[in-house]
């Protein structure tokens, strides 16, 4: 039993077979709604087949220009000064061995984002079991080990995204929400392209992104242009 609805199938009647702008994209998903609720946008990526061997690792961080419209929950393993500056900055949840504790052993991750100093990180390990598999686990490269955790903090509230390539090859990235003006929704899937497109790893040859469409959580996916892209 197919898990699409009657506006699924209405708008996939009418929906671009070929790429378009990211503007004419963008006037579609607004303009066909999923679901009633204010819906998720998400631009997916389609990456090269080499990508998927090896140790080829694509991830890397956005900084949304207009924000991702979505109350992001910060946790931040930290003591000392770094745990305070944390909490000063608006992170929903602050502590080291208490929340190593709770995540290691309980399993608990109620949250979107998880930042870590240098030194909590040795025992921030203990979780890699729970946070790993769900993409949350702290890492130098997408600046979320750090000892400024109120940067951290603030920009992880204020619209910076984590992106990470799967086993097959795909990348998923929010990018706003339907209810964004279309300008707003336009810059953010742009920025989103070309932090795609930067993340490219020097080794890869030919053609990195194969293909970039854009959807809302409940829409019609709609291919578009990657003009950030390069072979």
């Amino acid at each position: 039993m197919s898990r699409h609805g009657k506006r699924y199938f209405n708008a996939a009647k009418k929906a671009p077979t070929k790429p378009v702008s990211v503007e004419e994209a963008v006037k579609f998903v607004k303009a066909n709604p999923g679901a009633k609720f204010d819906e998720t946008v998400d631009v997916y990526f389609r990456l090269g087949k080499e990508l998927t061997k090896g140790d080829t690792a694509v991830r890397g961080t956005v900084k949304l220009p207009n924000g991702s419209g979505k109350k992001v929950k910060v946790a931040v393993f930290a003591g000392g000064d770094a745990a305070e500056a944390a909490r000063a900055a608006g992170a929903d949840f602050v502590g080291l061995a208490d929340l190593v504790e709770k995540v290691s052993k309980e399993g608990w991750c109620d949250f979107d984002v998880a930042i870590a100093t240098v030194e909590a990180m040795k025992d921030v390990r203990k979780c890699a079991r729970v946070l790993g598999p769900r993409g949350l686990m702290p890492n130098p490269k997408t600046g979320t080990v750090t000892d400024d955790t109120a940067t951290a903090v603030k920009e992880a509230k204020g619209g910076k995204v984590d992106f990470r390539m799967d086993k097959t090859g795909n990348v998923a990235v929010v990018a706003g929400k339907r209810s964004f003006e279309e300008a707003a929704l336009v810059q953010n899937i742009n920025a989103v392209i070309s932090a795609v497109a930067a993340a490219r790893p020097a080794t890869v040859k030919g053609v990195f992104i194969k293909s970039v469409s854009i959807s809302s959580t409940m829409g019609v996916g709609v291919p578009v242009v990657a003009s950030s892209d390069a072979e």
